[in-house]
């Protein structure tokens, strides 16, 4: 017992010294040490190999993966089960099993999570726009690579991209995936570092390759008119408003807001909710419907059920009687995940460093890696071709005399002489004494070597056409803006997620149906707002005005249509005939800045009545361009809106013209030019705040002063003015087509 003692009291003061020792030595170095020292490493191994996609637009894990299927044949071959995949990407990837099969069902069509999968996938991959549905496991599902991954891996043995050793040596891996097109843009990723993260949205294919083939053209080009929005693989719509796309688009950062689609069917009394936003999930919004449902919030809803197949999403929502569709989603969207938000954050690694970029640099940035890539591959297809050349060469020397290489042959008694005795008997070099030696017997002959020489003149042409590319940074370029065109015609699929204008400012809709009857409606030139019903228009006298002001025009219409002020804040107002008072002649009407709460200092431009949103909306600004907006952008479903970026800040506007069919527009300039076009030679676009195309060419300090209906321009030769093709300078105004023309006494 004393020794037993004895011996736990040594085994406690040892274990007490231990403890002690450690204790000072934690106590001896500083907390900063110990993070650079320990945590450091794990963070920028995180950052760099782990969660920020590079200009490629993957990932290490994505790469690791879509490699390993290219070099296990699933390019073109049959598919394979996915534990088998999962099971050779090890060799690349060290985490387990279970995060490389959850990456590949990522990629994977069935998953539904990227707009262009890579991975043609057979069985249960689960789907992005559902919690619950699990995906199967590796060992029942099935899959390859998709044909889209040819333009991935096409040029990869080409010495496009650098390789490395994998994690233990044994095989190598590429740094980057040569991508064709600019994938980074095409296929959303999310990933969280340490101290950072990132999320990007993915766009449509088609729009992204029309608009880096467009900035490789023209850095300048307007981005926005020719890839307006992101597109969501799950639909829905997007809430357009100007700005924060363009800060987006500037920036990197920004939010995007989006909403489900829906429709109602009548012979169900029932809504169907087809579409979802892409950051949310069926279960999130049945689980929040069904919490407002049980706090007594909604009372219209008589049942809510998940009915999705392999149709695709559907969730069906029945209707109690008597209840209005419109209202209740409307108040579902704004209680509900049916409506939500997308934070962008553009984080991507560019040469090792995190960046954050908006799009016009990723474009940048990926324009200048690609071109890299094209180079180093036809650098790459010159040295084949030069090598090929090179020992052509050597073969056409024998062809001088075919009986002395073989008598060379034959009487060299060593083997390892062969090759030596034909370089001195032909002048030729080690490479080339080789070919010819390793020639068959039966190859021996003249015709043969008569037709492997004649390729060599084909192949000096080639090499100088691939020199010539190497030295044109023109021509380099032109072969990437060729590959994106023939990208976005073979692969290129329409818009996903529709876009929805003028929802920056939504009003509850009115609860009393509006009353309509026929009114005349008068707009002056300041800025006054008359509405007269026909009875007081025909007891009134003359209209009366503010002193200095006239009349613009008037408008027989009635009190439930819409106007659309234009203002010159690059904002328009809505608002409906019915939110005016009915007034009288004798009455300066309504000013419409203070009706409507314009800004301070906003004045207006110009009043439309859209009626039912068919046709266009023209603007011409002072620098010589003009752009045609589809009326149909500006379409909103509230009764009065406030709409930013209603057209381009670029330039100042000059005129504002509503569209219901084509026409002639005349333009001025301060040069004293007048041009005539039809607006038919323009075509419409349905971004709001699109910049326009060039109609009337200026000089230096020249402006368009003055733009107004041909009809009503004054002018007598229309075909002096007019033009065929734009843009177009114009002609100098002659007298009798002046717009004031001087009144002569005749005596």
């Amino acid at each position: 017992m004393a020794r037993k003692k004895k011996d736990s009291e040594v085994k406690k003061k040892i274990d007490t010294s231990r403890v002690q020792g450690l204790r000072a030595e934690v106590l001896e170095q500083p907390i900063t040490e110990t993070l650079t020292a320990n945590y450091m490493p794990y963070a920028m191994s995180v950052i760099v190999s782990r969660a920020i996609p590079e200009i490629d637009g993957f990932k290490p894990s994505h790469r690791k993966l879509l490699y390993t299927m290219y070099k296990m044949g699933l390019l073109s071959g049959p598919k394979t089960k996915s534990a088998n995949i999962v099971g050779q990407t090890m060799r690349l990837n060290p985490h387990g099993d279970a995060a490389i099969y959850e990456t590949m069902v990522r990629l994977a069509r069935g998953h539904e999570a990227l707009l262009v999968p890579f991975i043609d996938s057979k069985g249960n991959f689960g789907k992005v726009f559902s919690r619950d549905m699990a995906y199967a496991a590796s060992r029942y599902t099935e899959a390859k690579l998709e044909p889209i991954c040819h333009e991935i891996f096409g040029e990869i043995d080409e010495q496009t991209v650098d390789f490395v050793d994998n994690y233990d040596g044994t095989m190598q891996e590429p740094t980057l995936l040569p991508t064709v097109f600019p994938n980074v843009l095409v296929s959303a990723n999310m990933g969280i570092a340490v101290g950072m993260a990132s999320n990007i949205c993915s766009f449509n294919l088609r729009e992204v390759c029309a608009a880096t083939a467009a900035w490789i053209r023209n850095p300048d080009c307007d981005l926005l008119g020719l890839m307006p929005a992101p597109d969501f693989s799950t639909g829905g719509e997007i809430l357009y408003n100007a700005q924060q796309m363009e800060e987006i688009y500037r920036t990197g950062r920004g939010s995007v807001k989006l909403r489900a689609r829906w429709r109602y069917l009548k012979e169900g009394n029932l809504i169907e909710i087809y579409e979802i936003p892409y950051t949310t999930t069926t279960e999130a919004i049945i689980d929040k419907v069904s919490e407002l449902i049980k706090a007594g919030k909604i009372r219209e809803i008589s049942d809510m059920r998940d009915e999705t197949d392999l149709s695709g999403l559907k969730l069906t929502i029945d209707l109690k009687r008597g209840v209005d569709p419109e209202k209740l989603m409307q108040k579902l969207m704004k209680a509900t995940p049916l409506s939500d938000s997308f934070g962008c954050n553009f984080n991507l690694l560019i040469a090792g460093m995190p960046k954050v970029l908006g799009v016009r640099e990723i474009i940048e940035e990926w324009t200048a890696w690609r071109t890299d890539c094209v180079r180093r591959r036809v650098y790459y297809q010159k040295q084949k071709k030069a090598d090929k050349l090179h020992l052509l060469k050597g073969l056409k020397r024998i062809l001088l005399d075919i009986d002395k290489a073989i008598r060379i042959i034959r009487e060299t008694e060593s083997e390892a002489e062969v090759v030596p005795n034909l370089m001195i008997g032909f002048g030729i070099d080690k490479l080339q004494a080789e070919y010819v030696a390793e020639i068959k017997l039966r190859n021996i002959n003249k015709e043969y070597i008569l037709k492997r020489t004649a390729e060599v003149e084909t192949l000096v042409d080639e090499i100088e056409q691939l020199e010539e590319i190497l030295k044109s940074e023109k021509k380099v370029r032109n072969i990437i803006i060729k590959e994106l065109e023939a990208i976005a015609a073979k692969y290129g699929t329409d818009r996903r997620t529709g876009i929805v204008y003028g929802s920056e400012e939504t009003e509850e809709a009115e609860e009393e149906p509006i009353p309509d009857y026929p009114v005349t409606v008068f707009i002056s030139r300041e800025g006054y707002f008359k509405k007269i019903t026909p009875q007081s228009l025909r007891m009134s006298g003359e209209q009366k005005f503010k002193e200095g002001d006239e009349l613009k025009f008037s408008l027989e219409t009635t009190n439930s249509s819409e106007i659309m002020v234009f203002t010159d804040k690059q904002q328009v107002y809505k608002a409906r005939c019915a939110d005016f008072d009915d007034s009288k002649a004798s009455l300066l009407g309504d000013y419409l800045p203070s009706k409507l709460g314009f800004d301070e200092g906003e004045n207006v431009l110009e009043v439309c009545f859209p009626g039912d949103y068919t046709g266009n909306v023209l603007f011409v600004f002072e620098n010589g361009k003009v752009a045609k907006v589809e009326l149909s952008a500006y379409q909103t479903k509230s009764n009065r809106r406030k709409l930013t970026g209603a057209y381009s800040d670029r330039s100042a506007l000059k005129a504002v013209f509503l569209l219901k069919e084509e026409t002639q527009i005349a333009l001025y300039s301060t040069e004293g030019r007048a041009l005539i076009f039809s607006t038919a030679q323009l075509v419409p676009k349905t971004t709001r705040a699109t910049q326009g195309v060039a109609v009337m060419t200026l000089k230096r300090k020249a402006l368009v002063h003055r733009a107004v209906l041909a009809d009503q321009s004054g002018i007598v030769n229309f075909s002096r003015y007019r033009t065929r093709s734009l843009p177009a300078a114009g002609a100098l105004i002659k007298d009798e087509d002046a717009a004031e023309k001087q009144i002569s006494l005749e005596l």
